[in-house]
């Protein structure tokens, strides 16, 4: 079933009105009236903000609605996964360009405008995106954060939840100028990129950030010595006599070691694996094996006074007598 015609239905049977329902869920009467005309699409089931408010007040069970959100938007981005991309708007691509770093802005816009919506700017405009996003849904029950932002843009508080309810509903194929100017515009400060590495680096406005910068990497990156190439580790792993116990877990910890100028030979490999299972080394099991020897058990105490009895015993079995003096001989 629809989940507009549920939440109809429910404000008739309980006889209540929209305004009603946008109260309770902190939102604007228009934003709950485009949503019942399917002038908006409901927002994404992890909302659980706003659905957890609209369940409760609607006096439905937990989790229906978001359940049925869920399964519509399933089925709506199917659809959209057909269809052909379209371009962006020609203010969110302005937008994209001028938030990126000065010195290859040119080459940017260069492109960008080859094609419509090209494979870089599918790419850059979704990690801004994505990054915006993420601190949105972050900051949405954080109404501080919210009021801040409202007074940035000159709107109410509940204007600020429906703009930031329909922000996260957004993708790259849907993003609208608004979008841009209330999000991107003011959270972004810059970004850039290496088009030979495709990693993107991404500076946030700290006063709306609860972080100042963000780093993607999209190829993998390896560095110049891999730790097989270590003669002392492959003479250590060829060495039987030195490896020949060790699990493939001691042996991946060994390899993941790192080292500068200076090579280690086979018998630190050897010493590290033995540090490696020593249960002194470690805080944990250190701390209860020295517990142990503070605090041993009945058995164990009942051990310590045998043994020391049977000392005692062969102490004095084994001890010599002494030999009494015989005192002067009487005339």
């Amino acid at each position: 079933m629809d989940v507009r015609l549920v939440i109809k239905q429910r404000l008739e049977e309980l006889g209540l009105e929209q305004r009603d329902l946008a109260a309770a869920a902190q939102v604007t009467e228009s934003y709950i009236s485009q949503l019942l005309t399917r002038k908006k699409a409901p927002p994404a089931a992890d909302r659980t903000d706003l659905y957890e408010r609209m369940n409760s007040f609607l006096r439905l069970p937990k989790g229906q609605l978001s359940a049925m959100v869920a399964a519509q938007r399933t089925e709506e981005l199917k659809k959209k996964l057909i269809e052909q991309p379209s371009a962006l708007f020609k203010e969110v691509r302005e937008l994209v360009i001028r938030k990126c770093k000065a010195e290859k802005r040119p080459l940017v816009r260069d492109i960008f405008e080859k094609q419509a919506f090209g494979e870089l700017e599918r790419l850059v405009t979704q990690k801004l995106l994505d990054v915006t996003k993420r601190i949105a849904k972050d900051e949405l029950k954080n109404e501080s954060w919210l009021r801040a932002v409202a007074k940035l843009q000159k709107r109410s508080y509940e204007e600020m939840r429906v703009a930031t309810l329909e922000f996260l509903d957004t993708d790259m194929f849907s993003i609208s100028p608004d979008h841009c100017r209330t999000f991107l515009d003011p959270m972004i400060e810059s970004w850039d990129i290496d088009l030979k590495t495709i990693g993107m680096e991404i500076v946030l406005n700290r006063r709306l950030a609860p972080i100042e910068f963000v780093e993607f990497q999209f190829t993998e990156v390896k560095s110049s010595l891999s730790p097989e190439e270590e003669p002392g580790l492959r003479t250590f792993l060829q060495n039987t006599a030195m490896s020949g116990d060790a699990t493939e877990t001691e042996i991946e910890f060994l390899k993941s070691l790192k080292f500068g100028s200076t090579r280690p030979n086979a018998l630190y490999y050897y010493r590290e694996l033995q540090n490696l299972r020593d249960p002194l080394h470690f805080a944990g099991v250190a701390a209860s094996a020295i517990k142990m020897r503070r605090d041993p058990g009945k058995a164990d105490k009942q051990l310590q006074l045998n043994s020391r009895k049977k000392a005692i015993q062969r102490w004095a079995k084994n001890k010599p007598k002494r030999q009494r003096k015989n005192g002067p001989a009487s005339s």
